[in-house]
């Protein structure tokens, strides 16, 4: 590549800038390394996920399409330009915070450039007119929903309120993420950092060998070293579950799936960008691969792992009554076979990172959902003290489970340490998508029986995951698909058994509900099915077997409050009434098109399954009355720094704008645990709870006040005033910790649950939270399309502490429900990037009505439970169902694509003519 001689000029945000760009440069990378515009973010390289857009002359474009030359003489525009200088994106900048519409923020810039275009031209957008304008950017969080919203300037959800618990206030950290200020893991590197490129199998498996990769470096002009398995001092293995470590972080003489790392290389940002892997020393002989479950646990398959048998990584099992006994008595019985494939994670942000060497310590930043497990990985695979680590989160553009695993971060330790330099490392899209985790696709057998009053009487389930090369999280989607396969129904005689099969293809870990968003699938079409064959309404066929207050689940835990499956279900009602009756009219004069409505029920538990699962949150006043909350709960889009922080502020009796925030870092933070399992509301919220408690008790006591006080802190000053008189305490005279801090309290909040035995009997989750959905679907008769035309979803959610949150989490869960029900299906080697792997666009969700139910939950922080992943549960079943009651036809694997569905209304109409 030669240089461009010329320079090249353009205003910039209002300034002129020259840059001389080598020919065919990217202006996404002129933008971001040569101008500091880290706000343009990067999520494909390929024009796909829209995040770089900004705008030259007005018109919104992809920074990382565009040749930098091609801007001379032209006007570019950013986000963090325009909220500085231009009252459209200031207008709209408050509208995103008021609405929600900024979750992880990734891909925000690329949304509000494109909007701000928009509003230019058509300051009152209609809704089609801003799906159109905004189509070209994707997002993994919203929904799209409280985008649409926004940008149409409707009423605002968020109120300007103290931050009580119940508030729908702003995201503490949306500002941040509207204005372009908000730094991910690609972000926090200098310009000119040494990068790091990773050398990936192109084979599911195959034995390689490297060569002389020391004479190699040093030929290359810019390169500084190479990594390999050589060069880890410690332990050449990562996982999640001690029992189940087993990946290495560069494969030894074998690599067992395509994209898997057996080398880096690290150099000039320059040097980097030239080399071609192809030239790399490193020889391949292809082996043949296993890449599904059935030939893996075939007699002659070769065995990934020792002491894994026939591929089986690991089961999980629970029993309860005699459910074969009980199904040779059922007056009716259905069984089907269904099947789910692999799915793609798709956040908009690749994972990436930067460390450097401060003081002889390692210091890695990286998009991470878990620092401390962070911590523990590296402490193993480095062989160092874990006090000469430091793990500093950078704010995440999205997660969903896939970010738990460590990615980055041990190339990037080890290469600092080899280097004695800063490095960075930045997946490409192709990269992000071969090598990161995926959700487990399935293959179910379940049968349930029904008397003929409509009570479930039996039901046997049997299903095997393709955990792909490598554990991961695969025994914990072991673990917690049989119990949840029953549903949040009573079930006295039960039997599920599931399985986790290695093979080639790669790590399936976790994603957005560990494995129950495939089981519910079954389990709620079969129940439309009973309901059918007793000529059973499907909404009271699933009333009449709804769980209940002091029933047993199939594990035998009772619950004496807060099981609210029957309070969403009842919410439903007046929707299932008055959507049947207008799918029927409008079937009644369509022939081509047909409309079905569908509903699913849904549970999740919250946390570890029957194991330790503790948060600390620490939290202090300084002696100017600052007050400061260690949290470190990775927020990944969630909204875990603003529920956190309002539990926090409501216990110690304070606004939320009176906290000062202090985010996760190994060195400051102490540990609140893993951002998984929809835990950090119900596990960080108590602990939080408790810190806040905690220390207004000490400083009320510490004054000598009532416990019903109010407390303000101002100048230095703590005042508490009381139904008798006003006490104040002056803070610079008293004696301070080591934090600095003149109050303390630093609380731990661990779930109480009860180990499961032989059986599955025990007490797994110490709450869960429940869900109903229910959606319209028109199915094109002639091309088998499906389009969801609006969402029902009432959610139990024990007390709603941001309700503007709760409708966030509802509507992100149920757009990627419709991904996985309808469209995505990741094939390893084929679907590498954002163009053919397909995930739902602004047009693609309906409107989402959002019930939202409060039946409190006994352990519960003022009565919460967790939301995240129940969202997807119920979503996918609903829209299978949906589909059968437009056209008649059920559709057993998912996703239910074009081809899949005309295939289904083709099998069936020949059927009828036989």
């Amino acid at each position: 590549m030669t240089n461009n001689t010329s320079p090249t000029t353009f205003k910039l945000d209002g300034r002129l800038v020259q840059i001389t760009p080598t020919a065919g440069k990217r202006l996404s990378q002129v933008l971001r390394e040569d101008l500091g515009a880290r706000d343009v973010k990067v999520g494909c390289n390929a024009g796909d996920c829209g995040a770089c857009t900004v705008l030259i002359d007005g018109a919104p474009v992809c920074a990382c399409l565009t040749p930098a030359q091609q801007v001379e003489g032209r006007r570019v525009e950013t986000l963090a330009g325009l909220y500085t200088t231009d009252s459209t994106t200031q207008e709209l900048a408050e509208r995103f915070q008021d609405m929600g519409a900024a979750q992880c923020g990734i891909c925000t810039p690329g949304m509000m450039v494109s909007a701000v275009a928009l509003l230019r031209k058509n300051p009152t957008p209609s809704e089609r007119d801003v799906q159109d304008a905004l189509g070209g950017v994707l997002c993994r969080c919203t929904g799209y929903r409280k985008i649409i919203d926004a940008v149409m300037a409707a009423p605002a959800v968020a109120r300007n309120a103290q931050g009580n618990v119940g508030d729908p206030i702003r995201h503490v950290d949306a500002l941040s993420k509207v204005s372009g200020a908000q730094a991910f893991g690609d972000d926090v590197a200098p310009a000119g950092t040494l990068e790091i490129f990773v050398i990936r199998s192109p084979f599911a498996r195959a034995r390689f060998e490297l060569g002389d990769t020391d004479t190699f470096i040093t030929a290359q002009d810019g390169l500084e070293a190479v990594l390999t398995a050589a060069d880890i001092k410690g332990r050449n293995l990562f996982g999640v579950i001690p029992q189940f470590v087993d990946q290495p972080v560069f494969a030894e003489n074998e690599v067992r799936f395509r994209g898997e790392a057996v080398a880096a290389i690290i150099g000039t940002p320059a040097a980097v960008q030239a080399f071609n892997p192809a030239n790399f020393p490193v020889s391949w002989i292809e082996l043949p691969a296993v890449t599904n479950i059935t030939s893996a646990q075939s007699p002659d398959a070769d065995q990934l792992h020792e002491g894994r048998p026939d591929n089986v990584m690991c089961g999980g099992f629970v029993a309860c009554g005699d459910p074969e006994t009980a199904l040779a008595k059922a007056d009716v019985i259905v069984e089907g076979h269904f099947q789910s494939g692999f799915v793609e994670h798709a956040y908009i942000e690749p994972e990436a990172g930067f460390a450097q060497l401060v003081n002889g310590r390692v210091e890695i930043h990286a998009c991470t959902q878990a620092p401390v497990m962070d911590l523990d990985a590296l402490e193993e695979i480095l062989g160092m003290d874990r006090d000469q680590i430091r793990i500093i989160p950078t704010a995440v553009g999205g997660g969903f489970g896939a970010k738990l695993d460590i990615s980055v971060q041990p190339y990037l330790a080890l290469a600092a340490i080899k280097t004695g330099q800063p490095v960075r490392l930045n997946y490409t899209r192709t990269e992000s998508m071969q090598s990161s985790t995926k959700r487990h696709p399935s293959d179910i057998h379940l049968k349930i029986g029904a008397t003929k009053e409509g009570k479930i009487n039996g039901f046997n389930f049997y299903g095997e995951f393709d955990t792909g090369a490598y554990a991961s999280w695969g025994p914990t989607v072991a673990t917690r698909v049989p119990i949840h396969a029953s549903g949040p129904y009573n079930i006295a005689d039960y039997r599920a058994e599931s399985r986790g099969i290695h093979t080639n293809n790669p790590p399936a870990g976790a994603f957005r509900g560990f494995g129950v968003p495939q089981s519910a699938i079954a389990q709620e079409c079969l129940f439309d099915e009973l309901a059918a064959k007793l000529g059973i309404d499907p909404l009271d066929f699933r009333i009449t077997n709804a769980l209940q207050n002091n029933a047993p689940t199939v594990c035998g835990q009772v619950f004496t409050q807060g099981v609210g499956i029957t309070s969403c279900f009842e919410a439903l009602r007046p929707a299932w009434n008055s959507e049947r009756q207008a799918a029927a009219d409008f079937n009644a004069t369509q022939t081509t098109r047909k409309r079905g409505v569908g509903l699913a029920g849904g549970w999740y538990g919250s946390g570890n399954t029957s194991q330790p699962n503790p948060s600390t949150i620490k939290s202090g006043i300084l002696a100017d009355g600052t007050i400061l909350l260690h949290q470190g709960a990775t927020d990944i889009g969630q909204g875990a720094n603003t529920v956190i922080t309002q539990i926090f502020a409501t216990a110690l009796g304070v606004p939320v704008s009176a906290v000062t925030l202090v985010g996760p870092d190994t060195d400051v933070t102490p540990d609140a645990g893993k951002t998984s399992a929809s835990r950090q509301t119900y596990v960080s919220g108590n602990a939080a709870r408790l810190s806040g408690e905690a220390l207004r008790a000490s400083i009320l006591e510490r004054v000598n006040a009532d416990g019903d006080a109010e407390l303000s802190f101002d100048d230095g000053t703590v005042r508490a005033t009381d139904k008798s008189s006003t006490h104040e305490l002056a803070l610079s005279g008293l004696s301070s910790d080591a934090d600095a801090f003149i109050f303390r309290a630093e609380e731990t909040y661990d779930p109480p649950t009860k180990p499961l035995d032989e059986t599955g009997q025990g007490e797994p989750y110490a709450q869960f939270g429940y869900a109903a959905h229910l959606v319209v679907v028109e199915v094109d008769m002639e091309l088998g399309t499906v389009k969801p035309i609006k969402f029902v979803a009432a959610h139990d959610v024990g007390k709603a502490i941001n309700p503007m949150l709760v409708e966030g989490q509802v509507h992100g869960g149920i757009a990627q429900g419709i991904g996985m029900a309808l469209m995505e299906e990741y094939i390893p080697g084929r679907t590498e990037n954002l163009h053919d792997y397909l995930i739902p666009t602004i047009g693609d969700i309906p409107p989402i009505e959002t019930l939202i139910i409060e039946e409190p939950d006994a352990h519960g922080p003022y009565g919460a439970k967790g939301l995240g992943e129940h969202v997807l549960v119920p979503t996918a079943p609903s829209i299978l169902n949906a589909i059968h009651n437009a056209i008649g036809v059920r559709i057993l694997k998912v996703p239910a694509t074009p081809a899949r569905v005309r295939a289904a209304i083709k099998a069936k109409t020949e059927d009828g003519l036989r």
